[in-house]
């Protein structure tokens, strides 16, 4: 089996391409290495490639011969996003585009593309894939056109897509540099620093948290079991549970200080995740809370 990952030197790319490895797989692991991350991880035994995934001549010939693609490269964080949406766009728009339109020539098998939750925007809770759309930022917005250029490859050209709606995601290798990085990232490297942890507003936003295993296993299992006809559609990919960013911040350290509100930002997320189980037979195994408690 030949794996394509975009995005593969990241924090959910990384842990993707190491467990597709352990599987045994061939991978061609793919990173513009843009991320305002502290590092990066490559697997020295996948093949690396230093491609932008907007560049079409250079990142067709990587597709050749490639079963699956694992379609995860973005401008992934919600607030540069909204300080700069045209580059929010190219990334995520014509990134996707890019890598769809490389995988119909190429005869790729599936491709399954990394979406996110933002796409409920103010939905009530718990998010089903049934929900309208309710965009509320131009991170959300330009994950969202890719999921809609994926189900149009599926329906206008027959490349079989699936994509995956990951809530917050958690676990190793998460970054941690930056106001803008995953909270738990933020609040461990706080505590390691002797510092209060920053809670933005009063804690009380709620938030449906994934362990990164669970995340790469999902997209394992997304590009190898039948789709039974759902084809082209979009899973969620959560715990199916939340914890308020107090109770995070209690579980870590009892030293906290208050940040101003953020616009563009969901106030609770819980996951609906029957139809990632019925049709993938996928379900998470790594508990937030459970996973914070074995950290200290």
């Amino acid at each position: 089996m030949k794996c394509l990952v975009t995005g593969a030197a990241g924090f959910i790319g990384s842990n993707l391409v190491d467990y597709l490895i352990d599987k045994n797989a061939m991978v061609v692991a793919v990173d513009n290495m843009s991320a305002n991350n502290e590092k990066f991880y490559w697997n020295e035994s996948g093949t690396t490639k230093v491609v932008d995934i907007t560049d079409y001549e250079r990142m067709r010939p990587l597709f050749d011969g490639v079963d699956y693609v694992f379609h995860l490269a973005a401008e992934s964080r919600l607030q540069p996003a909204i300080e700069n949406p045209i580059n929010a766009v190219k990334q995520n728009s014509l990134g996707t585009t890019v890598v769809l339109q490389c995988a119909r020539e190429a005869g790729v098998k599936r491709v399954i593309y990394s979406s996110t939750s933002s796409c409920y925007g103010g939905n009530p809770w718990p998010n089903h894939e049934e929900q309208p759309n309710d965009c509320l930022n131009p991170y959300s917005a330009s994950k969202l056109s890719g999921e809609i250029f994926c189900k149009m490859y599926w329906d206008l050209y027959g490349l079989e897509t699936v994509s995956l709606r990951y809530f917050n995601v958690f676990g190793e290798r998460s970054p941690k540099k930056g106001q803008y990085a995953p909270v738990i990232g933020i609040f461990q490297r706080q505590k390691k620093e002797g510092q209060d942890l920053t809670i933005v507003g009063d804690g009380s936003q709620r938030r449906d948290f994934v362990h990164v295993k669970d995340v790469a296993r999902a997209n394992y299992l997304s590009a190898i079991m039948p789709l039974l006809g759902h084809e082209g559609e979009v899973f969620n990919v959560g715990s199916g549970k939340n914890y308020s960013i107090k109770e995070l911040a209690d579980a870590i350290s009892s030293h906290h200080t208050h940040l101003p509100e953020r616009k563009g930002e969901a106030e609770t997320t819980l996951a609906k995740i029957d139809k990632m189980n019925e049709v993938i037979g996928w379900k998470p195994e790594i508990d937030v809370m459970e996973w914070i408690n074995g950290q200290r």
